[in-house]
């Protein structure tokens, strides 16, 4: 007779290095992916397994379909938040630039992490909205104030900033090396490296 134990879905499959996930939210074009992919290349040279969970490419993927109403950006980051707590579960640094607007759908995320036993750090990547219309690559603000898109978080849909995140990042008054200096220095402080 074989007999197989099963595992409980909160226990790490590894027994490496302590993962975690960093939760950048923003406005889009603040900087969130920018920082991230910065930090990423960072932690990789020293060694550490790191995600970078884009938004926007998990978008396209795990939430195809979804549109940008309330409830469908909430499916989005609950999405979102489920696959970095499993890779973050697993020993993987994860890094989720994002710009989930709504604080409650974060707090959902923060929610499960913590359920799971799994360090979450939120950072707001601050940056105002007429320094991100400059950045922006995708032409979304140029858009909106042409009239061609509506729902343009931060200019006519809402964008919940967090009240007390872990780190506040204001993009414009630094360079994106310094940024991610200052995230890897939350992470050494919180012993998460």
């Amino acid at each position: 007779m074989v007999v197989t134990a099963h595992r409980p879905a909160s226990t790490p499959l590894c027994t490496c290095a302590r993962g975690a996930t960093i939760w950048l939210t923003g406005l889009p074009s603040a900087g969130k992916t920018t920082i991230a992919y910065e930090l990423a290349g960072r932690l990789r040279g020293e060694g550490h397994r790191v995600e970078v969970l884009d938004g926007d490419e998990v978008r396209a993927f795990l939430s195809a379909g979804l549109g940008f109403g309330r409830e469908d950006r909430d499916t989005h980051v609950r999405r979102v938040g489920m696959a970095a707590e499993v890779l973050a579960r697993n020993g993987v640094k994860v890094l989720v630039p994002v710009i989930a607007p709504y604080a409650d759908s974060r707090e959902a995320v923060r929610k499960r992490h913590r359920t799971a036993g799994v360090p979450f750090l939120e950072v707001h990547v601050a940056a105002p909205v007429e320094v991100c219309a400059v950045r922006d690559v995708k032409g979304l603000y140029a858009k909106q104030a042409a009239g061609e898109i509506s729902g343009l978080t931060g200019v006519d849909d809402p964008y919940e900033a967090p009240e007390a995140p872990d780190l506040r990042i204001e993009s414009q008054n630094q360079t994106v090396r310094e940024s991610a200096a200052r995230l890897h220095a939350l992470l050494v402080e919180r012993e998460l490296l």
